[in-house]
């Protein structure tokens, strides 16, 4: 009976997390459909103000927008990045440069004007780069809707003196830089680019890894052998019990 309730706990763990393997599955071939389409869609112009609150990431993250706006002059945040998981170009360490833009409005957006390859976070090379930026003037900008993200336990301290942060946390970065943009999603750059190539703007592709079915199978499989175990194991257990009956019957 012990063993049975082992097994029996054991089987329906091992169910459970094979069921929750193909659901995980659904749910990321349609997040996969949805951001296929969205970054394969014509640009939009950049929601007015009013509709920024109603923005949420499930709905909005990687649409593709467009707008004109002109650089700041407040200070630049480099996120440092060992690689990227949507930028097919970016496969070494490096940061990407957010910086605040100003709308025709007035009103102020974070923009990730591109990646920098620079391992050993030239922050000279880094703040040339920035300027150019700056010198640009008003142009016209394309790209997609991103949200935030928050720091973890595991994610490195940053070096506000440097201006280097490890996580695209706008909120803290914007208040340690004194940014004025109440936006509550930043705009990752996809064009223009700078003749000098630097930052990187580039397009964002799908690149997500879809292998929830042969988790499922691993599981569901684990599942069967444990019941197999079970099974032979209780049918030893019942031949030898039969096998003793008919010993002692004999004497």
């Amino acid at each position: 009976a012990g063993l049975a309730l082992i097994a029996l706990v054991m089987v329906a763990v091992l169910l459970t997390l094979g069921a929750w393997q193909l659901q995980r599955r659904v749910a990321k071939q349609a997040l996969i459909a949805a951001l296929t389409e969205r970054l394969a869609a014509a640009p939009m112009p950049l929601p007015l103000p009013a509709a920024w609150a109603d923005l949420s990431p499930a709905r909005d993250e990687f649409r593709r927008v467009t707008f004109t706006a002109r650089f700041t002059d407040a200070p630049d945040a480099m996120i440092y990045s060992a690689g990227s998981a949507i930028r097919a170009d970016v496969t070494s360490p490096g940061t990407f440069a957010l910086l605040p833009v100003r709308l025709r409005d007035g009103n102020e957006v974070v923009v990730n004007a591109g990646f920098l390859p620079n391992p050993a976070i030239d922050r000279a090379r880094q703040d040339d780069a920035v300027q150019r930026l700056r010198h640009a003037g008003a142009v016209q900008m394309v790209g997609y809707l991103r949200f935030p993200e928050q720091s973890g336990l595991l994610t490195a301290a940053p070096d506000p003196a440097k201006r280097l942060w490890f996580a695209r946390d706008l909120p803290v970065i914007a208040a340690a830089l004194g940014w004025d943009s109440a936006a509550p999603f930043y705009f990752d750059l996809e064009t223009p680019q700078l003749a000098s190539g630097a930052p990187k703007p580039g397009p964002l592709t799908v690149r997500l890894r879809d292998q929830h079915l042969q988790y499922a199978i691993t599981w569901f499989g684990l599942a069967a052998v444990v019941s197999l175990a079970f099974v032979s194991w209780l049918y030893g257990q019942l031949r030898d019990r039969r096998s003793a009956n008919r010993h002692s019957v004999s004497l």
